[in-house]
C-alpha cells in the first residue's frame, strides 16, 4: 500500500468521523423537538467548527432521519442517521447551540467536542418523573382555573391529570405504542374527573372534565409545524402535523370513550357544558396565578432549566392577561385575544433570549400553552357525540370546533411569526460573528482543516 493510498484512508475515516459528529448533534436536536431552521442553522455552525464547507455541504433533515453529504469535484461522501425517539427537551437545545458555539471560541478538539456532546445527551433531566407528573397536574388544574373553576376543582383537576400523566408514562415504560398511551391516559383522566363531581366538594364540579388531559395537548409539535411551514421545510412540516393530529386524535378517542362509558347516562351533561361561561368573572390577578402556574407546569414537561421557571411564569401572565384584555375589554374576541397575547410574549422574548441565553422557544412555547381553548374543544366534541337530530347541532359544533383551531392556529403564529423576522433579521450579524471567530481560530492556527 503506497503512501498515498495511506493519506486517503486517514483522511476518509476523519471525514466519517466528523460527519458522524455533525449527525449526531442533529439527532439531538431533532429528537429534543427542535424546528427544522434551527437544526439546519445549528449543523451549519457545527459544520464550520469541524471545517466541512458550506457550499460542499448538502444536509437533509426529516422528521426521522438526518443525511449529510460532503462532495467536490472528485468525491463524495454521505451518512446516514436514523432518528426515533422523540421527546421535548429544551434543555438539550439550549446546551447544543452553546456547545457548537464555545467550540469554536476555544478551539476544542474532536474529542473534546465528542465528550461534550455525550455529556448532553445522557444527562437526566432537570425534574424526577413524579415531579414532572406533579407538574403536570398543576398546570391543569391551572387550565381549570382559567376556564372559571373554584380552587377545589382546581385541585381535583390536578389530581386527574396527575393520576393520568403518570399512567401514559407507565403504558410507555411497558412499550404500548405512543398514540395509544395517550388514548388510556385520557380516558383515565377523564373518567376520574367524571367520577370527582359526584364529591361535592366543588360547587364548579364539571370544570375539571374540561382540563384534566389537556397535560397532553402538542402545543410545541403544532408550533413547530408553523414554523417549518412558513420557513419552506414543507416535507417536516406535514409530517409534524400529522403528528399533532394522531396525538389529538387519540386523546380525543380516550375523552369519547369515557364520556361514552361515563358521561352519557348524565342527560344534563351537555347543558352544562354549554352553560359554562367564556366570560371572566375572577379578577385579573387569580388568572395572572392560574396563568403562571400552568406555564410552569408545562415548562417542566418540557424539561427547561429551573432557573427559567420564573421567567416563563412571567410569560404565561402577559399572554393570559393580554388575551383577556384584547378579548373582553376592546372587544375584539377570542381568536385575536390569544394572537395578540402570543405575539406579545414573542415579541418579548426576542429581546430576553439575549438576558437568559436561551432559545426563543424556550421562553415563548410554556408561556402560551395556558391559552389553549380547553373549552371550545370540549363543547366541539361533546357537539358531535352527542347529537339528537336537533336543527342546528351540526353548525353549533362545528362552529365551536373552527373557532377553537383558529384560535390554536393563531396562537402558533403569533409565537412563530416575530421570532422567523427577528432571526432573518440578526442573521447577518450572526454570521458576520461567526466568520469572525473562525478567521481567529485559523489566526490561532487551530482550524480543523477538511
Amino acid at each position: 500500500m503506497t503512501n498515498n493510498n495511506v493519506i486517503e484512508q486517514e483522511e476518509a475515516l476523519l471525514l466519517r468521523r466528523k460527519l458522524d459528529l455533525l449527525l449526531r448533534t442533529g439527532k439531538l436536536l431533532v429528537e429534543s423537538a427542535a424546528d427544522t431552521n434551527r437544526i439546519v442553522r445549528n449543523m451549519k455552525r457545527v459544520a464550520a467548527y469541524l471545517g466541512l464547507p458550506e457550499d460542499k455541504l448538502h444536509i437533509d433533515v426529516s422528521y426521522t432521519m438526518l443525511v449529510v453529504n460532503v462532495s467536490d469535484e472528485a468525491h463524495s461522501f454521505s451518512k446516514f442517521q436514523k432518528c426515533e425517539k422523540h421527546g421535548i427537551n429544551m434543555t438539550a437545545i439550549s446546551e447544543v447551540s452553546k456547545l457548537s458555539w464555545r467550540a469554536i471560541e476555544h478551539d476544542y478538539s474532536l474529542d473534546q467536542y465528542e465528550e461534550e456532546l455525550e455529556k448532553i445527551c445522557s444527562r437526566p433531566r432537570n425534574y424526577i418523573p413524579y415531579l414532572v407528573a406533579i407538574g403536570a397536574g398543576f398546570a391543569c388544574g391551572g387550565f381549570c382555573k382559567l376556564f372559571g373553576c373554584d380552587w377545589m376543582a382546581f385541585l381535583l383537576a390536578s389530581v386527574c391529570a396527575f393520576v393520568g400523566f403518570r399512567v401514559r408514562a407507565r403504558c410507555m415504560e411497558f412499550g404500548i405504542n405512543v398514540y395509544m398511551s395517550i388514548a388510556i391516559a385520557a380516558f383515565v383522566s377523564t373518567c376520574l374527573a367524571y367520577a370527582s363531581s359526584f364529591s361535592g366538594l366543588s360547587s364548579t364540579p364539571y370544570h375539571p372534565l374540561l382540563a384534566c388531559a389537556l397535560f397532553i395537548v402538542p402545543g410545541v409539535p403544532l408550533i413547530n409545524f408553523v414554523d417549518d411551514m412558513i420557513d419552506n421545510y414543507l416535507l417536516v412540516g406535514i409530517t409534524r402535523a400529522a403528528n399533532t393530529a394522531m396525538m389529538v386524535g387519540a386523546m380525543a378517542f380516550g375523552i369519547v370513550l369515557a364520556i361514552r362509558l361515563c358521561v352519557m347516562e348524565d342527560v344534563s351533561i351537555d347543558k352544562k357544558f354549554s352553560e359554562l361561561s367564556m366570560i371572566p368573572h375572577d379578577p385579573y390577578y387569580v388568572y395572572a396565578i392560574a396563568a403562571a402556574i400552568a406555564a410552569m407546569g408545562f415548562s417542566m414537561i418540557f424539561n427547561i432549566q429551573r432557573r427559567l421557571l420564573w421567567v416563563v411564569a412571567i410569560g404565561g401572565i402577559i399572554a393570559v392577561c393580554t388575551r383577556n384584555f384584547v378579548n373582553f375589554e376592546l372587544g375584539f374576541g377570542p381568536v385575536i385575544g390569544s394572537f395578540m397575547g402570543s405575539f406579545v410574549v414573542s415579541l418579548i422574548a426576542v429581546k430576553a433570549v439575549h438576558w437568559f441565553h436561551v432559545p426563543n422557544h424556550v421562553l415563548t412555547i410554556p408561556s402560551v400553552i395556558p391559552m389553549i381553548p380547553g373549552v371550545l374543544m370540549y363543547r366541539s366534541l361533546l357537539g358531535l357525540i352527542g347529537m339528537h337530530g336537533v336543527v342546528g347541532e351540526v353548525t353549533v359544533a362545528f362552529y365551536n370546533g373552527i373557532n377553537s383551531a383558529l384560535i390554536i392556529l393563531c396562537i402558533a403564529l403569533g409565537v412563530a411569526v416575530p421570532n422567523i423576522f427577528a432571526r432573518r433579521y440578526i442573521a447577518k450579524d450572526r454570521q458576520k460573528f461567526l466568520e469572525e471567530e473562525l478567521a481567529k481560530r485559523k489566526a490561532r492556527g487551530k482550524f480543523i482543516e477538511w
